[in-house]
Formats: structure tokens, sequence, C-alpha cells
């Protein structure tokens, strides 16, 4: 009998990483491109292997253990280090130009992905990468990213995409069971849904409609903004989003923003380079895409 010790496989790291970051296994399924059963099965597999649960079961969503944290930690760093090393061989052998990016998972589930096909399909012979992090031990430099924040970096040179105009949306649903909402008076009866770590919350957006000290009823809080915008649409309670974010289903009717509630951020989102990183023909057309495609939806 091998003495070896059994290590996760790729995918089930990956899986262990994907429900971290969208709270269940069947929201972690879609951007895995696997079913709900494979994803299970997959975590199922991977707490045998580290003898114990690696998430607890919560009404609001799938929350690691402290197994789980361990795990998710590292496995942040194998998965980069795996990414690291296939960057490497890709510049190596002849052929299209690799492009690295990192995103937010926000960013790139509800904005970028959805419109991806459109510039893979008219620049088949550029590969992409995407990453979501940057790891203490990360080798490779980013040819690009795009940063949630008030302003760039001194050291980096690019261009705002969108993200300072945010709405109060809920589901159609929400606002009826709420009753008349034409005011900011109306609305603080409600329940807001609020991620922690992002500056979408109930206080600046009353104060920046001239009032500040108006509490709201109830706060639902999640660990991840996902979760959030995944709770609006489901009718539970009302949250402050990007509108670039949720411009879909703002114009499907699957989110409403009564009487224009809302308000203007210093945050928004930025599309940025190292300036000491020589510009590709690549990274020119994909940033000209990547602009045409924000002043589209401009808000």
């Amino acid at each position: 009998m091998s003495d070896r010790k059994q290590f996760p496989s790729m995918t089930a790291l990956q899986v262990l990483l994907a429900v971290a970051e969208r709270g269940s296994t069947s929201a972690a399924a879609e951007p895995m491109a696997m079913t709900q059963s494979a994803v299970s099965k997959q975590l199922i597999a991977l707490e045998g292997l580290i003898g114990g649960a690696a998430f607890r079961r919560t009404p609001n969503g799938m929350i690691p253990t402290e197994f789980g944290a361990i795990y998710i930690e590292h496995a942040r760093t194998a998965i980069k280090a795996m990414e690291d090393a296939a960057l490497k061989v890709a510049r190596l052998k002849p052929g299209p130009r690799v492009l690295r990016l990192q995103v937010p998972p926000i960013f790139g589930d509800r904005w970028l992905l959805p419109r991806f096909a459109q510039f893979t399909g008219a620049h088949p012979e550029i590969e992409v990468q995407f990453t979501t992090f940057v790891s203490s031990t990360q080798t490779e430099i980013p040819d690009a990213m795009v940063r949630f924040v008030v302003e760039l970096p001194a050291n980096e040179d690019g261009r705002y995409l969108f993200g300072n105009e945010v709405l109060l949306v809920s589901a159609p649903t929400y606002w009826e069971k709420l009753g008349e909402v034409t005011c900011l008076d109306a609305v603080s009866k409600g329940i807001m849904l609020e991620h922690p770590q992002t500056p979408f919350h109930w206080a600046p957006f009353v104060e920046f409609n001239s009032q500040k000290g108006l509490e709201v009823r109830h706060t639902m809080r999640f660990g991840y903004y996902t979760m959030v915008i995944r709770a609006a649409l489901a009718g539970q309670g009302m949250a402050l989003v990007p509108k670039g974010l949720i411009a879909e289903e703002i114009a499907a009717g699957r989110l409403v923003n009564p009487a224009g509630l809302g308000y203007r951020s210093d945050f928004g989102y930025w599309f940025s380079k190292a300036r000491n990183l020589p510009k590709s023909t690549s990274m020119s057309l994909f940033e000209n895409w990547l602009y045409s495609e924000a002043e589209s939806g401009d808000d």
C-alpha cells in the first residue's frame, strides 16, 4: 500500500473557491460549467480528504469552517501558482499574445463575461486569461486589471468604466408589498440588503439625498455581494447597486428602481495598467473594445 498523501484535485479546489465566493453549490455550478450534483460530489470528496466539513450550511448561505478557511487560503495560492506556470509556458510558445487580466469576481460575473463572447468572436487569435486576486507568492504581473476604487494609484494609467451611479433596487413584488415608494421616508420602512465590505450602504445614500440621520427599519447583511443582488432579485429586500452591474435586470423589469432613488458614489470600476509595462497590439484591441462597451452603457 502506498503511503503517499492524497491531495485534492485542481477541480475540487476550484469548486471550493467557487462555493466560498458564491455561497452555495447551485450558484457555484454555473461558473464551473458543472451540474449542482457534480459540484456537490467534488465538495464531498474534498471534505473526505481533509477530514471534516469545509462549510457550515446557514440560511444566508454556506460559510467556511475553520478547516475550510485554511484550504480556501491555500487553494488560492495553488491555483495561482498553476496559472502563473501556464502563462509562462504560453508566453514561450509562438502564436497569439496572451493577455492576463485581474478582475473582481462581481465585475467579471455580472458585467464582463456576459459580453466577452463579442470580443473573442472578433479576435479569436487573442488568448485572455482571468484571475480574481493576487497572492503574496505571485510571480507574474497581470497585463491589466479592473480596480474598484475612488481613483487609480499614481503609478498606474487607466480609465473610469462605470460604477458612480448607484440605484436603490428590488424586485417588483417587493415594492408592491412595501406600498407606495416615492420618497426616502417610504423606503425607510423596508429591509436593506448589504454587504459590509462594500461602500453601498444606507448611510451614504440618505446623506447624499439630504436625509442624514434617517434610519432604515431593518438591515440584512450577506458575506458576498452576489448574494445581495440575488436576494434583491428574489424580493427579500432592497439593495444599493451600481447601475452597470444590473442594467440587464433593470431593462427586463426584474429589478425596479422606484422614483429614480439612488446616489452618486465616489467609488467606481476602473481599468488600469502599470506604467512600466509595454502595451501590445492585443491590449490595444482589448482596451478599445472594453471602453466601447462601457460607453454604450455609460452611467
